[in-house]
């Protein structure tokens, strides 16, 4: 079986390294086409030995992409497309019904009650989304939260199939050395409560909510922020206006595996070691894979909106509470947990539900569906 991948974007974000590691455990041949941003997860991509096609698109409305793309389905000779994010769902399914290929999938990755990967969910990009579901096979959910949304929304639940996000679990075992290393290079000092906050700097977000918070903290509490995005100035002047400039670092883009080059910027797993906490005050997620990888190094997580924690039954949530997204309810839970810093990081069982292989699996039992004539073998779950 062959299969086609196509993505708005291989930049560094969370739906980018999904891809990225997916890749490694399905066992069929997989090639990557992105529309746009042939960035660093692209390139990691190839190092593992994976072939990426950018296309090029100029813009939202560049149509000249369609026949590319058609043309680059038809002479790979796809038995399925699986397609990622809006724009690439869109102008993904459009080209594979083109090239002749039936067999499409699409995961959704970030569809809120309000927003899609940071767009509002007008009318018309509800009516084009759903225009575009229609030329499909199957819609994947990454939590049954979204998949409860796309029912709302029209899709019929005949053809949604919950895949949870996955994470490789050993890869974010605490790491005692990485986190000295880290903190030290970050200027953070070894009996600091470092408070983290890991995703995408936009108003959705609401990484304010954890400065205001922290203003309120004694201060041996420092913030680190791993992430980039529109909002960053203005986080950084709001830090500077409540007095924490000192207390707060902005570690920017985090790949999921470190550089091989001297120096290079830590990556997730190594900053994620360097925390005492992770907070997520972002009132609307369609997953919260950043929680996950935190409880997997054995971080206590506050969150305001988690589907992946709030879809496992409630005596599996260890080291995970839920606050209100407000600076308050998040400054008496993080006083508490500066209070009672735990004597050692151990990742839940919880975290293996969440585990990338089982993910990998079930997927397979999505393309099995959806291709005919496929014996595709699966491990058993």
């Amino acid at each position: 079986m062959k299969v086609l991948h196509i993505i708005t974007g291989l930049g560094v974000g969370g739906a980018e390294q999904q891809l990225r590691l997916l890749l490694r455990h399905l066992p069929v041949e997989c090639d990557v086409a992105t529309l746009t941003d042939a960035g660093a997860v692209a390139h990691g991509i190839v190092a593992d030995g994976t072939r990426v096609t950018d296309l090029g698109m100029a813009g939202n409305q560049d149509v000249t992409v369609l026949p590319r793309l058609a043309r680059l389905i038809r002479s790979g000779r796809y038995d399925a497309v699986h397609t990622h994010l809006y724009r690439a769902c869109l102008y993904g399914r459009i080209a594979a019904r083109l090239a002749g290929v039936r067999a499409v999938v699409a995961t959704e990755h970030s569809l809120g009650d309000s927003q899609m990967e940071g767009r509002a969910l007008t009318t018309g990009v509800r009516a084009l989304y759903l225009a575009g579901e229609r030329l499909g096979r199957m819609t994947v959910a990454v939590s049954p939260a979204v998949g409860r949304r796309l029912h709302r929304w029209g899709v019929p639940r005949k053809r949604i199939r919950v895949v949870p996000n996955g994470i490789d679990v050993d890869r974010f075992r605490f790491d005692p050395a990485a986190r000295v290393r880290t903190r030290r290079r970050l200027g953070l000092p070894d009996t600091a409560y470092v408070v983290g906050g890991v995703g995408r700097l936009t108003g959705g977000k609401r990484f304010d909510v954890l400065l205001h918070a922290a203003a309120q903290l004694p201060e041996d509490v420092a913030v680190l922020l791993v992430g980039a995005g529109p909002q960053e100035d203005e986080l950084r002047r709001l830090a500077h206006r409540l007095g924490l400039a000192g207390r707060v670092r902005f570690a920017g883009e985090a790949a999921h595996e470190e550089s091989e080059e001297e120096g290079g910027a830590p990556a997730l797993p190594s900053l994620l070691s360097a925390m005492d906490t992770l907070a997520s005050p972002s009132p609307e997620e369609a997953f919260g894979l950043a929680l996950v990888e935190g409880l997997a190094t054995g971080l206590p997580v506050l969150y305001a909106s988690c589907p992946a924690l709030d879809d496992l039954p409630a005596d599996a949530r260890t080291n995970a509470s839920y606050r209100p997204s407000d600076p308050d309810s998040f400054a008496q839970a993080l006083y508490g947990l500066r209070d009672a810093r735990p004597p050692s990081r151990s990742a839940p069982a919880s975290v293996g539900h969440y585990s990338i292989t089982r993910s990998a699996d079930q997927l397979m039992r999505v393309y099995a569906s959806v291709v005919p004539g496929q014996n595709l073998e699966v491990n058993p779950r």
